[in-house]
């Protein structure tokens, strides 16, 4: 008779993606401590943050497909946004060179938003879940940005409704439901967006005047508010076709 075989244990490959991720994160804090030691709850606050993306992904993606090389560029780029977001409330107690450092590593990450796509796209791996991540990450992202802009004073509350704008928008369609339509795209969506985020950026850097920051700022949400205000039309004016 054949010996009956112990059935293996496997680690669901998003689980494993996760596990490399969150090992470099740690890597990553850790660095941020030695360099520039900000308070201890930054740490914890990005430990946070990281561990509700990878809840998300692993209730939205395949435990046993493959997470594709799009997806892992995707990831990588996470923990440089998530340890931004988690440093932003803890700016003030950075020196110059410090906000420096953080401007610069903006740009890496605004840089970086790019290349998934690319990867994308070369590799045969686009998807829906994909796509969503790389957008949820920019939001993500533009909220670490408003959240810092205000914690160096560069701003007021205010400009928290620059990143909480879309959040809002989600919340409501889960109540108005042809606002779940697909939006056509849009070179005014795509303008306005590079203008919000290279507008945060410049307010962060040490030499930005304050009145400067805040009038870029404030045009920055005008512009926002203008087009989502035209996208919010767009789909009222055809929520029968949805409805149909």
């Amino acid at each position: 008779m054949d010996s009956i075989r112990p059935a293996t244990f496997q680690i669901p490959a998003t689980a494993r993606e996760l596990g490399w991720a969150s090992l470099l994160l740690f890597f990553v804090l850790l660095s941020v401590h030695e360099w520039f030691s900000p308070p201890g709850w930054f740490g914890l606050l990005a430990i946070l943050i990281f561990a509700a993306q990878g809840a998300l992904i692993l209730t939205r993606w395949p435990a046993r497909q493959n997470f594709g090389w799009a997806n892992r560029t995707t990831l990588l780029r996470s923990i440089l946004v998530v340890s931004l977001v988690a440093w932003a409330p803890f700016l003030p107690a950075a020196d110059s060179s410090a906000l420096w450092i953080y401007g610069v590593a903006c740009l890496i990450a605004l840089i970086l938003d790019g290349v998934d796509g690319k990867v994308a796209r070369a590799t045969n791996s686009n998807s829906e879940f994909g796509a969503r991540f790389d957008m949820e990450l920019d939001a993500l992202f533009i909220l670490g940005l408003c959240v810092a802009a205000m914690a160096i004073g560069k701003a007021g509350p205010w400009v928290l409704m620059l990143a909480l704008m879309r959040y809002a928008f989600l919340a409501a369609s889960h109540f108005l439901t042809w606002l779940n339509q697909p939006l056509p795209d849009s070179f005014r969506r795509k303008t306005i967006c590079v203008w919000q985020v290279v507008t945060l950026m410049i307010a962060i850097l040490p030499p930005t005047p304050t009145g400067f920051a805040g009038t870029t700022l404030a045009m920055a949400l005008a512009l926002l508010g203008w087009s989502f205000a035209l996208d919010v039309r767009w789909l009222y004016q055809r929520r029968h076709y949805h409805e149909n």
